[in-house]
C-alpha cells in the first residue's frame, strides 16, 4: 500500500453543503466525507450504476446514499445497507503530524 498526502487538515478541504468532497490522488477519484468530525473515504462511484456520491447524501448514521436509486452504503466500511449486495470500496486515513494520508 501507498500512502498519499491529501490535505495539512480536515480544515484545508472543501466539502459541499452535504458534508461530502472529492479528490484527485494517483489519477483516481475518491469520495471523502466528514460525519461527526470524523474524515472517511471511499470509491467516487456507486458500484451499482455509477451515480456519483458526493452528489449524494450522508444519513444521521453515517451511510451515504447514491442520487442515481437510492442505495445505501456504509461509509465506514462500504457495506451495502439498503440489502442489494454491493460493496463500496472504502480507504483508510491516517492523521499525521504531517497531514492527513490515504492509503491506495
Amino acid at each position: 500500500m501507498t500512502w498519499y498526502k491529501i490535505a495539512d487538515n480536515i480544515q484545508t478541504l472543501s466539502f459541499q453543503e452535504n458534508n461530502m468532497c472529492v479528490i484527485a490522488v494517483a489519477d483516481k477519484l475518491i469520495s471523502l466525507a466528514l460525519m461527526n468530525n470524523q474524515l472517511f473515504a471511499f470509491a467516487h462511484k456507486c458500484p451499482h450504476a455509477s451515480g456519483i456520491l458526493s452528489e449524494g447524501v450522508l444519513d444521521k448514521v453515517g451511510n451515504v446514499i447514491c442520487p442515481v436509486h437510492g442505495y445505501k452504503f456504509c461509509i465506514k466500511n462500504g457495506r451495502n445497507i439498503s440489502g442489494e449486495g454491493y460493496q463500496l470500496k472504502t480507504y483508510p486515513l491516517e492523521h499525521r503530524e504531517t497531514g492527513i494520508f490515504i492509503g491506495l
